[in-house]
């Protein structure tokens, strides 16, 4: 059972270009959405909610709002950087069975969060965790998810009516997939690197590297 959860772990993916638009059956999503609100939050708060979109309207219209800021922040690269990231697909909005929005609601358990008073963020943080959970446990459905980011905060919570002062964290297309590629796709189209894991560890202090015998550990 470990190695299954290590071996879910290195097939995630983020995608994008592979789903197939099968159907995802209720069970199927129940048993996902209840092992991302089996999440871990901050003083039990569990901050979050999960909007599941079907509608096709819906989806294209949040499809469209993707494009345009594509577009935007296409526009802020060099020439080199552009035709980069003009090969590379951002969404899977329109293929996938269906996206699920999860949402942060800061005032969830409040108005005194225990062990929120000195990190604001920490509910925020929760809510990531939540979608981590569902993320792994569609991985282990044999479900795709790809996490689109290309939106504005406004622009979303007036298309799905969500209520003011509940942030949507993430725009999340799932669904059945055709494969999982080996490696992300940001790495397969030449735009970023994995950093390996040596670089990112420190030992005790900031720069602090493992004693002898550990640091080739670290490395694997």
């Amino acid at each position: 059972m470990m190695h299954d959860l290590y071996e879910i772990i290195r097939r995630r993916r983020d995608v994008r270009g592979e789903f197939t638009g099968e159907p995802v059956p209720d069970a199927t999503l129940e048993r996902i959405l209840a092992a991302a609100h089996a999440a871990p939050s901050v003083g039990l708060s569990q901050p979050w909610d999960f909007v599941v979109v079907r509608d096709r309207p819906l989806r294209e219209a949040f499809h469209a709002h993707v494009r345009r800021e594509r577009d935007v922040y296409a526009a802020t690269l060099d020439a080199e950087a552009a035709a980069r990231f003009d090969r590379i697909k951002i969404d899977g909005v329109r293929e996938s069975t269906l996206s699920i929005v999860v949402t942060y609601d800061p005032e969830r358990g409040g108005p005194a969060v225990l062990g929120r008073h000195a990190i604001a963020d920490a509910g925020l943080y929760s809510v990531c965790l939540a979608i981590q959970n569902l993320w792994l446990a569609a991985t282990a459905e044999r479900l795709g998810v790809g996490w689109v980011s290309f939106y504005r905060e406004d622009f979303l919570r007036t298309l799905l009516g969500i209520p003011d002062g509940v942030r949507p964290v993430a725009w999340l297309c799932l669904g059945p997939v055709a494969r999982l590629h080996d490696g992300p796709d940001l790495e397969r189209h030449g735009w970023r690197s994995r950093r390996p894991l040596h670089l990112a560890r420190h030992d005790d202090r900031w720069g602090g590297r493992p004693a002898a015998g550990g640091a080739e550990a670290g490395r694997m």
